[in-house]
């Protein structure tokens, strides 16, 4: 949690926050993954000032609970002075203990958002679903919260100006804005509409024109001139390897050529053949791409 700090920008974890939308959909599979189709709404995690401290908390807990479909996990939460913006106990349930900051007694908008991604690591706990070392196993949890609907909340709690600052979770503002545009893409959801942060909507807008360039890179017909054109130069030498800061990769087939690519929603990779226009699906999230090889 920074608070009152500097705030890291830009995409210094995109290839880990890539991997754990792969994984979330290998480990759910699309089906589960389409269930979410619809985010946390505010009016369910509202918290005015005039709300108790602990009914309040208690009741956006087990809305989140009721988000992830953990019908029978109960959340306890409190709250002590420590370092970071919460904490929670990952034993064999059913009841699970969340520890938030202090600060949150008095930033009680927020106390969503700490919720959101504490009780993910929940939901992750329970799928067995993790990512080796503490970093990107946290990137994992702030990604996952944000593809299945909740993580608006966390991108909506970085407010930042010239006399202080504050951004719950490990993710960047523009790539939690990446994420929710990735998810937006998917399910015709437009999040910013729910932002009361005005920094958040820039960090969302940076997000989305980075996810829509996912589908401009070739081979997708999507692609730009600049890419095409470098795209054919990098096929008549083909097989030589993946072309430096390319994203994708020829590769020998008898006596052709296959080139792989990652799909534009799931970051699955997609092998099809050397021959113009085709059109591809991935096996993984079912997305049907035009390409041109």
């Amino acid at each position: 949690m920074a608070n009152g700090g500097p705030v890291e920008h830009g995409y210094p974890h995109l290839e880990t926050v890539r991997a754990a939308i792969t994984a979330l959909y290998k480990r759910l599979s699309y089906d589960t993954v389409r269930t979410f189709a619809s985010s946390v709404v505010p009016a369910d995690v509202a918290f005015c000032d005039t709300d108790d401290l602990y009914l309040g908390t208690q009741r956006v807990a087990r809305e989140l609970v009721r988000h992830y479909r953990l019908p029978d996990a109960r959340v306890i939460v409190s709250f002590r002075e420590m370092t970071h913006a919460a904490n929670v106990e990952l034993a064999a349930g059913p009841e699970y203990f969340v520890e938030l900051n202090d600060r949150f007694r008095t930033h009680r908008r927020d106390i969503g958002a700490a919720l959101a991604h504490e009780i993910m690591h929940v939901y992750l706990h329970r799928l067995d679903l993790s990512f080796p070392g503490t970093r990107d196993n946290e990137i994992l949890t702030d990604t996952a919260t944000t593809y299945l609907g909740a993580g608006w909340l966390l991108l909506d709690a970085y407010r930042e100006d010239a006399a202080s600052s504050q951004k719950l979770g490990y993710l960047t503002p523009e790539e939690f804005g990446y994420v929710l545009a990735k998810r937006a893409l998917v399910f015709g959801e437009d999040p910013s509409v729910w932002f009361t942060s005005p920094q958040a909507y820039t960090a969302y807008g940076k997000g989305l024109a980075e996810a829509r360039r996912d589908g401009q890179q070739p081979p997708l017909t999507a692609a730009g001139w600049a890419g095409r054109r470098r795209y054919a130069r990098d096929r008549r030498h083909g097989g030589g390897g993946p072309a430096p800061g390319a994203p994708y990769t020829f590769t020998p087939d008898g006596g052709g050529l296959r080139v792989s690519f990652p799909c534009p929603t799931c970051h699955q990779r997609i092998r099809v053949p050397v021959r113009g226009r085709v059109r591809a699906r991935c096996g993984l999230c079912r997305t049907v791409l035009d390409c041109d090889t």
